[in-house]
């Protein structure tokens, strides 16, 4: 029998879930649906007859669900995770885990009394450039720093009509990405922050953040994140005291220079990273073992983030990032 998996969430994101789910992952099936607007068509769908729920809980309760997958706005996250816990039901959440740490915590929390599978879809930990990058690093000797650069473009959807008061931007919603690549490629967690907001969330969503991070053994990281008009870039140097190594994952291209070699430039083969994503999920519950990014690891993101936030609204100064504990 093959794996039943409901999905929640069938927007621009969810969709790309959709079609790896019919198509690409042989022993998983998509059992049902989620969505607000239930009344639209589901191009993706083609004639498949899937079951779409417009509330969540429905969807969970169904007993053909076997697992869920949540691609839905960070402020509904929780109270899916904690109805499908309920349930007994393993879960997959697209990263961010939660809005705030709080939640976050909350989450992690239910689902390891329930003694049950939570993931966090932090899926640039699958990116074939990434991976590279994490291969080849060791050949740069220490690491002295490293930086982040992550600018994506502004959409007119993206942009709110009135300030929402509360509403975080830029940083959570895709630097959270480089918030979780600094551990994964380090091997530390971040210890400490300091952050420059253009605009605090009180006032409306940020849209430009730098970050300069600090991990357990006082490693230096800085991210630049940000909304911009028009050119994508995701890039990040690292500067170690045998030579320098950078990677960009928008044009799958790693470029490096070690010790007194010529310099030396790779093309990487581009990888589906939620199709990735999604294998690891389904792999760990067929297993029974432990997901290679767990609640854990997307709640330490998150935390960060919280971190992040109270340094800027101090002005920019340093905010010890507060450790993950149950």
């Amino acid at each position: 029998m093959p794996l039943r998996i409901g999905l929640i969430g069938a927007g621009r994101h969810g969709s790309r879930y959709i079609r790896h789910l019919l198509h690409d992952l042989p022993g998983v099936s998509l059992a049902a649906l989620c969505r607000k607007r239930i009344d639209e068509g589901l191009p993706s769908l083609g004639t498949a007859e899937i079951p779409v729920y417009r509330n969540y809980r429905d969807l969970i309760a169904d007993p053909m669900v076997e697992a869920v997958v949540v691609v839905t706005p960070p402020s509904l996250c929780p109270e899916i995770c904690l109805e499908a816990v309920k349930a007994g039901k393993p879960l997959l959440v697209e990263k961010p885990l939660a809005p705030t740490g709080h939640e976050a915590r909350m989450m992690v929390a239910a689902a390891e009394r329930a003694g049950l599978l939570l993931m966090t879809a932090q899926t640039m930990r699958f990116d074939s450039t990434i991976l590279f990058l994490k291969d080849r690093l060791p050949e740069i000797g220490r690491i002295r720093y490293a930086t982040f650069t992550s600018r994506i473009e502004a959409k007119a959807s993206a942009q709110p009509q009135s300030p929402m008061a509360g509403q975080r931007g830029a940083l959570l919603e895709f630097g959270v990405h480089l918030l979780d690549l600094v551990p994964y490629l380090t091997g530390e967690e971040i210890a400490s922050v300091r952050c420059e907001l253009d605009r605090f969330p009180i006032e409306a969503p940020e849209t430009m953040a730098i970050v300069q991070a600090q991990t357990t053994s006082g490693l230096r990281c800085v991210l630049d994140i940000a909304r911009v008009v028009a050119g994508r870039v995701g890039r990040t140097e690292w500067v170690g005291t045998e030579g320098q190594i950078a990677a960009d994952w928008y044009h799958h291209r790693v470029t490096g220079v070690i010790g007194n070699e010529a310099p030396h430039e790779w093309d990487v083969e581009p990888q589906q990273t939620i199709f990735a994503t999604l294998r690891a999920f389904v792999h760990a519950i067929e297993t029974n073992t432990p997901p290679p990014i767990t609640g854990r690891d997307g709640c330490c993101a998150v935390e960060v983030a919280d971190a992040c936030y109270r340094s800027a609204e101090l002005g920019g100064t340093s905010v010890i990032v507060s450790s993950f504990r149950l």
